[in-house]
């Protein structure tokens, strides 16, 4: 029996379902680490009295950028699920870019969008 090249369309179509379930929480998540960057829960240094005010800052300034770098990585995830359905409806999802073999289904429904099989990214 010749070796798979690649996925049927209905394979494709399950690791579609799992790459959207994936990219609707990380859209809410990127929108909650933008809220809290942005305050726009309303929870800030403006709701404590002007005691509290200076200490505040330095913790939300903090935490301003902390927020800010999963934001930043979260949005790159997005971005890689995004080309992960491009992928998809090419028909060319779940082929390592670097030996042309089917990544195996386990490892695409643990990282939906990989591009490499094990053996690949380990040589990396």
């Amino acid at each position: 029996m010749a070796e798979k090249t690649r996925y049927s369309d209905e394979e494709l179509e399950e690791f579609r379902q799992i790459i959207l379930e994936k990219l609707e929480k990380a859209r809410r998540d990127y929108d909650i680490f933008k809220n809290s960057i942005t305050h726009g829960d309303g929870n800030d240094t403006q709701d404590t009295s002007p005691t509290f005010k200076i200490l505040e800052e330095g913790a939300a300034t903090l935490s301003k950028e902390e927020a800010g770098k999963l934001a930043q990585r979260q949005l790159k995830f997005i971005q890689h699920l995004q080309a992960a359905l491009v992928r998809i409806e090419n028909k060319t999802y779940g082929i390592c870019r670097v030996t042309g073999k089917l990544i195996p289904k386990e490892r695409l429904r643990a990282v939906p969008h990989a591009t490499l099989s094990i053996d690949a990214k380990n040589e990396q």
